[in-house]
Formats: structure tokens, C-alpha cells, sequence
């Protein structure tokens, strides 16, 4: 706790993009009970959540290998600001979906939301290694997702109680406002010399005209180095079960428990407080990790996951239901931690956009496959039933994840993530 308070006092950088992704992620969770509850109450339906959630992987999916050649040839700075601007417009338009009760508009700003956003997201990964030294990387890292989690368990439960003491049009009101605040903060952002312009040589006049050959070039490094291959196929794994899991937070709060926006938030919100466990123990122990260890830390994180949310899908007490998600997520986030860690040391500063970028629309589209799949089905099947399968398929992961440590095909690869000139500059920027 102590290098999290020091990177935040010292940092004025990093200090200025943890603040608004504090603000904006709250403002996200706000938003996605909202549209949930409100998908569910007026269907009562899962199958209407599968339609939200695959509205909005698909553009996720196509936009990310664009967003990642922005990201790796422009401003990252000027190209995350006008994501949240964007944002902050379309979460506004959310409150017509209120009163009109029109599941179509629904799909139509869920899309448009999630087409901004792999600028925005990506965008922050491929800048953390140069707002932070080497020696504050790894808190760096650590504190991003925790953050990311610790908003989730406080977003969900927040949102679940605000939509059901103030009604839905406040919650999307704060998200928009909440996106205006990161923009702000995103603003303050100051590097000496190039700025968040990322390295890199003089485009060529077919690069410019024809950018899917920037995007294969990152396809190309991503695949001559095993490790980030392996990661890319990990996430895959974990989406053909994480994709229905996303459809049944929904389902398990409104139809099997019976809880209604505040069960939902309840149970995201458990999962966001497993997720901060997770994160902080990877914290702790991250640095100290060899190589190898790292390797079978991440089978043994995958096998607790897909276990405990077979337990969470099947338990009948809502009590237990919450502490099986949130030790599901645990291990999940002692996964997430280390294996951006080790992205983060290994990408250099001109592929990053492209290999987050790639690694994010990949995962949305296997979770699109499993998301449409388990929405069918549940109007079919028992969702206790499709919970099981989805942890199960999360599961596999480790197989895979073992196999290759074991043939020998995850070998420890060149660190050229961290460049020596990238140091970061901790005073105010110039006025």
C-alpha cells in the first residue's frame, strides 16, 4: 500500500490518469447495471442481454486492430481524449432509452459506446510504461487493475442502489459527466521532447492509404515472439466461458435470485472485490516470481476460476453465490496482473497499441461467440446449467497454458518493453 501511495504522490502523470479512470469507471459500472436491469425488467428475457452485449463486442471486435494502428501512429494523449469526449455524447443519449423503452436504441448506443472505447483503453496501456519509471512499473501495472476492480465492487454496488433509489436516467447522466472528468485529467498528461507520440519511422505514402499493413506488421511480432502468443490464446480460452459468464451477472441477479438491480450490483460487486484480492496478492508477489513459477502460478489461477464459478453457478444461497464469484475473480486478477506485467516489460513503445489492441478485439470476439450461444440457450436451458459449461470452458485454459509450459514452448523472452529514455518527468507541466 505504501509504493501505491508514493507512485500517486510523486507522480503527477500517472497520478492525473489513475484519478480519471476512477471517475470514468465508476461512471461505466453506473452505466451497465443501468442497461442490464433495464434490459431484463422490460423482457425478462437473457436473451435481450445477450443482444446488448453482443452490440456492443462486435464493434469492439472491428475497431480494435483500427485503434491500435491510431494508437501506434498518432498522439495517444489527443487520441484518449476525444475517446472520452465521444463517450460522454453517446452515454448521454442513453436517457431516450428510458421512457421509449426501445431495446433497438439499446443495441444502437451499446455499439457506439464500445466502438470509442478500444482507443480510450488501449490507449492507456500503451502509455503506462512511459508515465512511469521501470522501478514503478510493476506498482504501476498493480494499481491500474486494482483500481479497475476496486471500481467495479464500488461502481456495481453504488449503481444497483442509485438505479433503485433514483431510476436509470441518473445513472447514465453520471457516466456521461464521468467521461468529461477523464478527458480533463487526460488533458494535464506531459512528457518532455516527443510527447505520446510513439517512435517510429516516416510513413510511407502506401501505409497511410492501406493501414491494415501497420496492423499485419503487429500481427507478425506478436507471433515471433511464443510468450504474447501464449497470452493471446490464454484470453481466448478464458472468453469461451467468460462471455456467457458476463450474460449470467444479469440472469443470477434479476431471474435466480430474484434480487433485481441491487442483487446485480451485489454480485458484480463481489466480483470487483475479488478481482482488488486478486490483484494486490499479484502485487505482493510479482517481483519475487521466477520466470518459471510466474508459468504455474497462472495454471493454478485458471483451474481455481473455472472451479469456483462452477460453485457460484450451482450453490443456492446467495451469501455463498457472492464469495465463490469473488474467489473466482481472485484468481482471475492475480492472472490479469502478472500477465500484463509481463507485456508491459516485453512490447516495445511502437507496437503496443497494435498488440492491445489485437489482444482486446480478439478476446471480444470469441466472448461474442460465447455470449450469443449462451443467450440462446437461455431461453432453453437452466442458467445454473450454462454457468457450469462457462466455467468449465474457462477451465481449459490451463490445459492449454500447461501443455505449452511443459513442451518447452513458453521460453523466457528479451525484456524491450522498458526503454532507457523513457523516464519520467515528476514536476508540473510547463505552463
Amino acid at each position: 500500500m505504501t509504493a501505491f501511495v508514493s507512485l500517486l504522490r510523486d507522480n503527477h502523470n500517472y497520478r492525473n490518469t489513475w484519478i480519471g479512470q476512477v471517475v470514468s469507471e465508476i461512471g461505466d459500472h453506473f452505466n451497465n447495471v443501468a442497461v442490464f436491469s433495464l434490459a431484463v425488467a422490460t423482457t425478462r428475457s437473457g436473451l435481450v442481454v445477450s443482444g446488448v452485449l453482443l452490440a456492443r463486442a462486435i464493434p469492439a471486435m472491428l475497431v480494435g486492430p483500427l485503434a491500435g494502428v491510431v494508437l501506434d501512429r498518432f498522439d495517444r494523449k489527443r487520441v484518449m481524449i476525444a475517446s472520452d469526449l465521444i463517450r460522454a455524447l453517446v452515454a448521454m443519449l442513453f436517457i431516450l432509452t428510458v421512457d421509449r423503452r426501445a431495446n433497438w436504441l439499446l443495441y444502437v448506443l451499446s455499439g457506439l459506446l464500445m466502438a470509442a472505447s478500444p482507443f480510450f483503453t488501449s490507449g492507456r496501456a500503451s502509455i503506462l510504461p512511459s508515465i512511469a519509471t521501470k522501478q514503478e512499473l510493476h506498482t504501476a501495472n498493480s494499481l491500474t487493475q486494482t483500481t479497475q476492480w476496486t471500481t467495479l465492487a464500488v461502481g456495481a454496488l453504488l449503481g444497483g442502489s442509485s438505479v433503485t433509489q433514483f431510476g436509470y436516467k441518473w445513472a447514465f447522466f453520471v457516466n456521461s459527466l464521468s467521461f468529461l472528468i477523464s478527458a480533463l485529467c487526460i488533458s494535464r498528461l506531459f512528457l518532455p521532447g516527443k510527447g505520446f507520440r510513439p517512435a517510429r519511422s516516416a510513413l510511407t505514402e502506401a501505409e497511410v492509404v492501406r493501414p491494415w499493413h501497420e496492423y499485419r506488421e503487429g500481427l507478425r511480432y506478436m507471433r515471433s515472439v511464443p510468450l504474447i502468443l501464449g497470452l493471446l490464446m490464454v484470453n481466448i480460452g478464458w472468453a469461451t466461458g467468460g462471455g456467457a459468464a458476463q450474460i449470467l451477472f444479469a440472469v443470477f441477479g434479476e431471474l435466480v435470485f430474484n434480487r433485481g438491480p441491487a442483487g446485480l450490483g451485489m454480485i458484480q460487486g463481489s466480483a470487483g472485490i475479488g478481482l482488488l484480492c486478486g490483484g494486490v496478492l499479484a502485487h505482493s508477489i510479482g517481483r519475487r516470481l521466477s520466470f518459471t513459477e510466474y508459468k504455474r502460478t497462472i495454471s493454478i489461477c485458471y483451474v481455481v476460476h473455472g472451479v469456483s464459478y462452477i460453485v457460484y453457478s450451482q450453490t443456492r444461497s446467495f451469501a455463498w453465490a457472492l464469495f465463490f464469484i469473488g474467489l473466482s475473480r481472485a484468481a482471475t486478477g492475480v492472472s490479469s496482473v502478472l500477465n500484463m506485467w509481463q507485456l508491459l516489460r516485453m512490447v516495445p513503445d511502437a507496437f503496443r497499441g497494435r498488440v492491445f489492441s489485437t489482444m482486446e478485439s480478439m478476446t471480444w470476439s470469441v466472448m461474442m461467440v460465447s455470449m450469443t450461444l449462451a443467450g440462446i440457450a437461455s431461453q432453453y436451458w437452466d442458467p445454473r446449467l450454462i454457468g457450469t459449461i462457462a466455467g468449465a470452458l474457462s477451465s481449459t485454459t490451463a490445459i492449454f497454458w500447461g501443455w505449452a509450459n511443459w513442451t518447452g514452448r513458453l521460453p523466457e523472452p528479451v525484456r524491450a518493453g522498458i526503454e532507457p529514455e523513457e523516464i519520467e518527468v515528476h514536476g508540473e507541466p510547463a505552463a
